[in-house]
């Protein structure tokens, strides 16, 4: 159920983190109608020039606060999770020292030129 919640809720985080830049790239920014006072572009938007702003800043808002609330859930469903071990050797089973090296016969006879290699 935990994995559900959390797919579920990462959905939602991405889907309203997508839909708050899309809104932001949208509306003007407040100085884009003194540009226009002076002749330098068109001032009006998608929805009108007086209703725009105000939907698309509500809108706007709603989102964000969404978002806020979908990092909360996140960081609270993710501090459920068993933490990871800290180090790679945790998980490691130690062993005693004469089980990893295998023991290895002595040469057969003096003709081997084991006796030439120094040590």
């Amino acid at each position: 159920m935990g994995d559900y919640l959390f797919s579920l809720v990462l959905t939602v985080h991405v889907l309203v983190g997508l839909g708050v830049i899309g809104l932001v790239l949208v509306q003007h920014g407040k100085g884009a109608d003194m540009g226009a006072a002076f002749g330098s572009g068109a001032s009006g938007s998608l929805f009108g020039s007086s209703g725009s702003a105000n939907f698309l800043s509500r809108t706007t808002a709603v989102l964000a606060a969404v978002f806020f609330i979908t990092s909360l859930g996140l960081s609270y469903l993710a501090s459920d999770k068993p933490a990871a071990p800290s180090s790679v050797m945790e998980g490691v089973q130690s062993s005693p020292a004469t089980d990893a090296v295998p023991a290895v016969p002595a040469p057969a006879g003096d003709d081997s030129k084991a006796q030439s290699i120094p040590k």
